[in-house]
């Protein structure tokens, strides 16, 4: 796949490299190459779209195109992630020809401002909408678009395993601070007045933390501590957690969204509505390592079953193959 992404001026266009059939319940669909033109907008989740491995460096097939020369390309599917590039993006830089493609779009969000009432801004028959998580298609009114849903997956460093030797919890969040009540910071805060906590991402080194990590860094570091703790009441279901299990990890996190169907109290970490009882568990991960390793090692097993590279890829060519372009056949 090429994937040709936008930012700064630039879109991202990717190629698809796999041209086998690909099974998808009792249908086989036998991919093409495929031309693809998606918006830099998240970067880790491009990462594990474009499969390009344990590293944030563009592969060879996902190259940048200024955004004055995409209605020069030859498309064959565009993928949407944002009311702007939707409704004004695209009658910018695509040619009329390029806007009868094949569309997706891809939201990345829970429904705002309200939980349950909110529309999705994309009502349109023609559209597949992709939701990343069964929560999220459950509480956005999709209207007329139709929808699916393909959860999460992450490209890292498959190398990379939990060691848990720093007696310390770790929360990985960009710009806390700048969203307190959704990301969590005031029970980050409080968590963090009785259990030693870290914190890493942008801005965290004003609240002591360890800042922005580069991403192929990153992971390698979150591995030392003892345990990843979510603080986030209202988001889909964060990518750092599924990283953390799928280095063998224990989480703690609270029981909102999608994460009660995820994280298994005492199983695979400690997920609740409660501050006190994370905190207890917090504190039962910091005085028991041994029990933390083998959370982490049961979260790892269930990172790799559901939320796995090959099911994510498969998941992905259905996908396209809904989209009834020209560029499958079942």
């Amino acid at each position: 796949m090429r994937i040709y992404p936008a930012r700064r001026g630039f879109i991202q266009h990717v190629t698809s490299r796999h041209v086998n059939p690909i099974h998808c319940g009792l249908k086989v669909y036998h991919m093409q190459r495929l031309k693809i033109l998606i918006w830099h907008i998240h970067g880790s989740y491009l990462n594990t779209l474009a499969r390009i491995g344990p590293t944030f460096d563009l592969p060879s097939y996902v190259r940048e195109v200024p955004a004055e020369q995409v209605r020069d390309l030859q498309l064959d599917l565009i993928i949407y992630q944002t009311p702007k590039n939707y409704f004004e993006d695209q009658f910018e830089i695509l040619s009329a020809e390029q806007r009868q493609l094949p569309k997706i779009y891809l939201e990345h969000n829970t429904p705002k401002p309200n939980a349950v009432d909110t529309r999705h801004p994309i009502d349109d028959p023609d559209v597949l909408l992709v939701h990343v998580t069964h929560y999220n298609r459950l509480m956005w009114d999709n209207g007329r678009t139709p929808t699916i849903v393909i959860e999460h997956s992450v490209a890292i460093d498959p190398s990379i395993r939990y060691s848990g030797h720093i007696e310390q919890g770790i929360t990985v969040i960009n710009g806390m601070q700048k969203r307190p009540r959704i990301a969590g910071y005031d029970i980050f805060l409080q968590a963090r007045q009785v259990v030693p906590l870290d914190a890493v991402g942008m801005e965290t080194e004003a609240i002591g933390g360890l800042g922005d990590v580069p991403y192929r860094e990153l992971h390698r570091r979150v591995a030392e501590y003892r345990f990843l703790f979510s603080p986030i009441r209202y988001t889909s279901l964060p990518l750092a957690v599924i990283e953390a299990m799928t280095i063998g990890m224990p989480v703690v996190a609270l029981a909102t969204t999608e994460l009660p169907t995820v994280i298994e109290n005492g199983m695979t970490g400690y997920v609740s509505c409660d501050i006190d009882r994370l905190i207890n568990g917090m504190q039962f991960l910091l005085a028991n390592p041994q029990e933390a390793r083998q959370l982490g090692a049961r979260a790892r097993a269930l990172a790799c079953e559901r939320f796995g590279l090959d099911r994510f890829i498969r998941d992905w060519y259905r996908a396209f193959a809904l989209c009834q372009g020209p560029f499958y056949r079942a």
